[in-house]
């Protein structure tokens, strides 16, 4: 039997209920959509019919269209249906243009195509714990199946936008609220109540409707209008460098001024002409690496069950410690904040309130939830209160004497099986645990700042590291909503390490003749959220530096050695924090380009010997990117190479996540692979000619591109993990 299906029974009152099967999510492949024609044929044809339910199977409606489908059609190993197939001959001309009326039963999920296919029955009946959705955007399509035309029609044309363009779900009370759904009622009455309402339409004693049709929650043409103007605006000023929200636009627009079924094949079109865009394989090639991200060879697959963490204790309450300690609290673990002295601890605990606040002010919390929240944060002195944890995350400054103490005495205060992580950002870990007996408990537990609010944690294990902690790592960064990579031990691990030379690259760049305000215009306009100079105004020139020398001390041969930031640091410019770095900053902290600082870079010339080149003076947009980001790209090589990360795709997501890298590029690698191997090698070993061992390509990058092997396929056999 076909994995992807729908089933028919037909009760004695006439109902037909189509079930849609397609586990974990009911997507609607081409056999479930196929399989959904057949049913409604056969309900139509057959005499004992008179309405039709159409529910899915476990609980939920359907999660939307296969996504795997997407990757088979790019590729060519699947052949895609005509345009309009599905969205006129089955949702329009075969569902919603039924002789006999439906009504769709929505529980768990209606997301993107999965709605599609309940906006097209005459009637909906719901949860009020479901989630319905259009997220398509998010893959860089629109959606295809007649959501850009239904759903104005059934909840206003502004909310529409808001829900499609921000891929933003709603739960099943307000989808009644706004008109979506016709009644809410409980999970096991869900059917029972659709039955019902499907006879009552089929015996004239509910309305028939068409939501295609619709005009009563249409604004008159002259105000939707503005309306789309208005969110062509701001989808331009949001996402400058897609072009789909403004499709998508376009495509609501003609349905409004045109007619609805004008919309429905515009919307098709683009559909087919979205689907194989760059953005669109990127952004699918992104959402799938991060599905990947937990599956880890020798871990994952050794049939371990993550144990149970019901409270966890941090040590350190400032910035990265209060984040953490934010993160999980909000999430319902308890957690015991340990600071030195009380003036610390109260710091630490206002910090984690101030965080909460911040979504109270936002509408994203209530009063209410704020106090059960915190509620679940204690403050503690001493180690007293250790023994009943299951996991210590040590989160204090960056000094390996105090955090080998810090883990001697944690081995003396824990529980023999409580996971003992550091929130290192560099520090080798079998440093830490120098002191400690138990290594196999050692992990890292790397957050990126804000630790509350960024999607990624770098779980890091030594050789002694057991699969065990890393199992139970994995399944607290998912109920922390965070997507956890698994990376190897090593001097900045996989993140940092393989953006280190970010900054490095664009300072030998300045000390030739660039302009630092050019550069990170190249980057931010590249998609970056901020350039290099931008980043490290905002981390700071005193961490930049203690970064920079880690990465001297063990990277010495490929480490680029400017003045600059320590001549701007001897003058106590530090970046944001001190409001003057490469750029000054006004009260509310907005940058602004200091001319002051072309006398640091004249002095920082000066001292390296270097002058301005007038070659790279004239570089373009595209060229500057490439010398900003190919010595990342090797680095990442390197780190494949050494086994620190598992697979390309771990440091696609790694980059996205964790640095800000465009996710419609999909990913360093990714990015790396549309500009080609040779391409990057023959260009890294003709600036290595030129400025030196900072850009030599290394020897995985050489070999790869001796053999044309992409940078994103899987090592090859020469290449063994040392993990």
């Amino acid at each position: 039997m076909a994995k992807g299906r729908t089933e028919m029974e037909v009760g004695d009152d006439g109902v037909a209920v189509i079930t849609i099967v397609n586990p974990p999510v009911n997507s609607l492949s081409i056999d479930v959509l196929s399989s959904l024609k057949d049913s409604y044929e056969e309900a139509l044809r057959r005499n004992d019919v008179k309405a039709i339910v159409v529910t899915g199977a476990g609980g939920k409606f359907s999660g939307g269209f296969d996504i795997t489908a997407f990757g088979d059609i790019q590729g060519g190993k699947m052949e895609q249906p005509k345009v309009g197939y599905i969205s006129m001959d089955i949702i329009t001309d075969t569902l919603e243009g039924a002789k006999k009326p439906s009504v769709a039963a929505i529980d768990g999920l209606a997301l993107g195509g999965g709605l599609e296919v309940a906006m097209a029955c005459h009637g909906r009946i719901s949860t009020s714990t479901a989630q319905l959705g259009l997220p398509e955007l998010q893959l860089g399509v629109i959606p295809g199946f007649g959501g850009t035309q239904r759903l104005p029609r059934l909840v206003g044309l502004t909310k529409a936008l808001e829900m499609i363009l921000l891929s933003k779900p709603i739960k099943g009370k307000e989808a009644y609220e706004l008109g979506l759904v016709d009644a809410l009622v409980s999970s096991n009455e869900l059917v029972k109540t659709a039955r019902r309402w499907a006879l009552d339409i089929a015996e004239c004693r509910k309305p028939w409707i068409k939501s295609l049709y619709k005009t009563d929650k249409l604004e008159p043409l002259g105000e939707a209008k503005e309306i789309l103007k208005f969110a062509r605006a701001q989808a331009q000023k949001q996402a400058a460098n897609f072009q789909h929200p403004l499709v998508c636009i376009d495509v609501i627009e003609e349905g409004i001024v045109s007619g609805p079924r004008a919309g429905l094949w515009k919307e098709a079109n683009a559909f087919q002409s979205l689907l194989f865009s760059d953005t669109c394989r990127c952004l699918v090639h992104v959402f799938f690496a991060q599905r990947a991200t937990s599956k880890v060879p020798g871990v994952t697959d050794l049939g371990l069950m993550p144990r149970k963490v019901t409270k966890v204790a941090i040590l350190g309450g400032g910035l990265m410690g209060s984040g953490i300690a934010t993160a999980l609290i909000l999430s319902n673990y308890p957690v015991i904040l340990k600071e030195v002295n009380e003036n610390f601890l109260k710091a630490g605990i206002e910090r984690v309130k101030a965080n909460l606040q911040s979504r109270v002010k936002k509408g994203k919390m209530t009063e209410e939830k704020y106090e059960g929240t915190l509620s679940r944060l204690t403050g503690v002195l001493d180690y007293d209160r250790f023994k009943e944890v299951e996991l210590v995350i040590e989160a204090v400054i960056e000094n390996v004497s105090l955090k080998q103490q810090i883990f001697a005495d944690l081995e003396k205060y824990c529980s023999p099986h409580c996971i003992l992580a550091t929130n290192t950002s560099t520090i080798d870990l079998n440093l830490i645990g120098e002191r400690t007996k138990s290594q196999d408990r050692i992990v890292g537990a790397h957050f990126f700042s804000p630790a509350h609010i960024m999607p990624l944690l770098e779980i890091v294990r030594t050789q002694r590291t057991s699969p065990q902690v890393v199992v139970d790592l994995l399944d607290i960064g998912k109920k922390i909503r965070k997507t956890p990579i698994v990376v190897g031990n090593c001097t900045g691990f996989a993140v940092n390490r393989m953006f280190f030379p970010y900054t490095q690259s664009a300072l030998l760049l300045v000390d030739r003749g660039l302009d630092v305000y050019e550069i990170d215009r190249a980057c931010t306009k590249f998609g970056m959220p901020m350039g290099p100079f931008r980043v490290a105004d905002l981390v700071g020139f005193g961490v930049a530096v203690a970064t920079g020398m880690q990465y001297l001390e063990n990277f010495p041969e490929r480490v680029y050695k400017s003045m600059l930031i320590s001549i701007m640091l001897e003058d106590k410019r530090a970046g944001e924090a001190t409001r003057k770095g490469f750029y000054k900053y006004d009260e509310k902290r907005k940058a602004s380009p200091d001319p002051e600082i072309a006398k640091y870079i004249e002095k920082s010339r000066n001292m390296q010997g270097t002058t301005p080149d007038p070659e790279l003076m004239k570089l373009a947009d595209k060229d500057i990117v490439e010398m900003v980001f190919l010595p990342v790209v090797n680095e990442a090589c390197r780190v494949l190479d050494e086994g620190i990360a598992v697979k390309a795709s771990d440091l696609d997501i790694a980059s996205v996540m964790g640095m800000g890298f465009p996710p419609y590029r999909g990913g360093v690698m990714f990015w790396a692979d549309s500009l080609g191997v040779k391409y990057i090698y023959s260009k890294l070993e003709e600036w290595s000619n030129r400025y030196g061992d900072f850009f030599k390509p290394c020897s995985y990058l050489a070999e790869r591109a001796g053999k044309g092997i992409p940078l994103s396929a899987p090592a090859m056999p020469s290449q063994t993990s040392r993990l």
